[in-house]
């Protein structure tokens, strides 16, 4: 892989780091506790802010997760490990980094 293919791959993956902790940022308010205050909403409110909320826990755990792999997809960029599988050390396709560029396996060993 060319220096200037890297050097497009890491702006890729700074551009996604700082799209999701911007998402992460403004969907704090959604984590907060859910008020159980019985007279002010109904049952089926309740029961709607508590589905939302764990929803909403589950999106961020699920970016905490992309975060990771993104680190670690510039880890690997830094340590010139990218690009090549995890499992059998050939070159992951471009198209499969194209589409994924945090992706650690070739297409024959992600089974």
């Amino acid at each position: 892989m060319t220096l200037q293919e890297l050097k497009e791959f890491r702006q890729r993956l700074l551009a996604l780091r700082d799209e999701i902790s911007a998402m992460e940022e403004a969907d704090n308010e959604s984590k907060r506790p859910v008020e159980l205050d019985q007279p002010s909403i109904g049952r089926l409110s309740r029961m709607d802010a508590l589905q939302a909320q764990q929803m909403a826990q589950e999106t961020a755990r699920r970016r905490q997760q992309q975060l990771q792999r993104i680190e670690g997809a510039l880890r690997r960029i830094d340590n010139d490990d990218f690009g090549y599988c995890a499992l059998c050390e050939e070159e992951i396709d471009r198209k499969r980094l194209n589409i994924d560029p945090t992706t650690t396996r070739c297409i024959d060993c992600m089974d």
